[in-house]
């Protein structure tokens, strides 16, 4: 009898076989592979007041790169963060606000809104019990992605279809998020890692990026500065569009009627993925590579030698990706890139892990030259968020699991509100086409089937 592995072996082999597809049909029935134009602009799929994400613009047909732009509901995300930076506060909240409500709070409107994500923090009865302790996971993300669904059963209206059901569900995920993160971690590090879990109350006086550090933290402590650093963070990744994979997942799964739960969660599952949220780990074990295998982080050659043996496929994962490079929309820069970079900076100066900084920031600096060098590519490239999140989240002691996870805390906030724009505007299931390639056969009996 076959053994379990050689049986699927043989599956697999066979299921590859029958389900390749030539290259060159895409072209020939001029198929827009993962909804992208020729010329690398996105297919329009919807229309939305949340968010404009500016990189290039057009010109006679031509792609011409600009600076990056982030705009939320028309407000620039640079001036928020200047302005917030300006009056020495916090943002994110009033960044979930903005992106929810469609405006700026007023500072009563703030505090209020302040206060109920605060208050909503507390996971119900039995939860931390039943869905982390009793299944703990090694990855963060499935263990978010499996207690928001979990929480569908937690909630008596979970199928109320009521905009106000709607809000009040968002703004509690919003408010647990961080905690389950917390949770989740605490239980893989005691079970996975052999470590100490531990598990602080709520303090309720705390904002979001305070909570965060705060139930990390074996001692609770943290600076002001830290926490704003963080928040920051949160605000730069709060939303990005409706057309990044998570967020367009959010909204497939919403235009088809499900309920909040199983549409958050799936955008959280899509975000896990190494080409989209997942990205901000990759780079950081770029950097663990390429600082255990370049003597000399300064020499710039040295570095450019190192980096082409990357893209050649002969170093790191031998994917032949420089990992926080390049981007779908951006050109010339990433603003979110550009602004943390310049505030990272401030809080490593003088500090040990400036080095690494500068290392990122040399990899930052040659990786155009010399992608046009080796693959004669005269594409714009800049670098993104990725690039230096994680080394942020390295810098503000937080481990290298939560990277991602701390993104989808952020990314909760532009869900849901694309979400309820999708509830109140879609109207219509999204539902694109793939063209049928397979040749119609005569049905064969099965015992006239070849065994070859």
């Amino acid at each position: 009898m076959p053994s379990m592995n050689i049986s699927i072996k043989n599956l697999c082999r066979e299921l590859a076989e029958k389900n390749a597809i030539a290259p060159r049909l895409y072209e020939k029935y001029h198929v827009k592979r993962g909804l992208r134009n020729s010329d690398g602009t996105g297919v329009v799929a919807g229309i939305t007041n949340i968010c404009n994400v500016h990189g290039y613009v057009l010109n006679e047909g031509e792609v011409e790169p600009i600076p990056g732009e982030l705009i939320y509901r028309g407000y620039n995300i640079n001036d928020i963060v200047n302005n917030v930076e300006a009056e020495d506060r916090f943002g994110f909240e009033e960044i979930v606000y903005l992106l929810i409500m469609g405006k700026l709070p007023t500072r009563d409107e703030l505090e209020s809104f302040n206060t109920i994500l605060s208050l909503g923090r507390d996971l119900p009865s039995g939860f931390v019990e039943d869905m982390i302790l009793k299944a703990p996971s090694k990855n963060i993300m499935n263990k978010l992605s499996r207690s928001v669904l979990a929480l569908y059963s937690y909630d008596e209206e979970c199928e109320n279809k009521s905009l106000e059901n709607e809000m009040r569900i968002a703004i509690s995920l919003l408010s647990k998020l961080p905690v389950i993160m917390s949770n989740a971690y605490q239980v893989k590090r005691r079970v996975f890692d052999n470590q100490s879990m531990i598990m602080h109350p709520i303090n309720y006086e705390e904002n979001t990026a305070q909570t965060i550090l705060s139930l990390l933290r074996t001692d609770r402590q943290y600076t002001k500065e830290e926490a704003q650093m963080l928040d920051c963070l949160l605000m730069l990744q709060a939303e990005h569009g409706g057309g990044n994979n998570s967020t367009f997942t959010c909204r497939v799964l919403t235009s088809s009627g499900t309920d909040p739960y199983s549409a958050y969660s799936s955008a959280i599952c899509s975000l896990k993925g190494p080409r989209h949220g997942g990205a901000n780990i990759q780079v950081i074990n770029m950097l663990d590579n390429f600082k255990a295998n370049i003597k000399n982080w300064e020499n710039e050659g040295e570095v450019a030698d190192y980096m082409r043996r990357t893209i050649r496929k002969e170093t790191n994962d031998k994917s032949g990706l420089i990992y926080g490079m390049g981007h779908a929309v951006y050109t010339i820069s990433d603003p979110r890139a550009v602004i943390l970079k310049k505030k990272a900076f401030e809080l490593a100066k003088g500090r040990e892990i400036e080095a690494e900084f500068r290392l990122l920031e040399t990899i930052e600096r040659l990786t155009p030259e010399i992608f046009r060098d080796m693959k004669g590519s005269e594409k714009c490239m800049c670098a993104n968020v990725d690039m230096y999140s994680g080394l942020v989240y390295r810098m503000l002691g937080i481990p290298d699991e939560l990277f991602t996870p701390l993104f989808a805390v952020a990314r909760m906030a532009g869900w849901s509100a694309h979400r309820m724009e999708e509830v109140i505007t879609g109207n219509r299931i999204i539902r694109p086409a793939y063209k049928p390639v397979s040749k119609r056969l005569e049905y064969v009996k099965l015992d006239s089937r070849d065994n070859g």
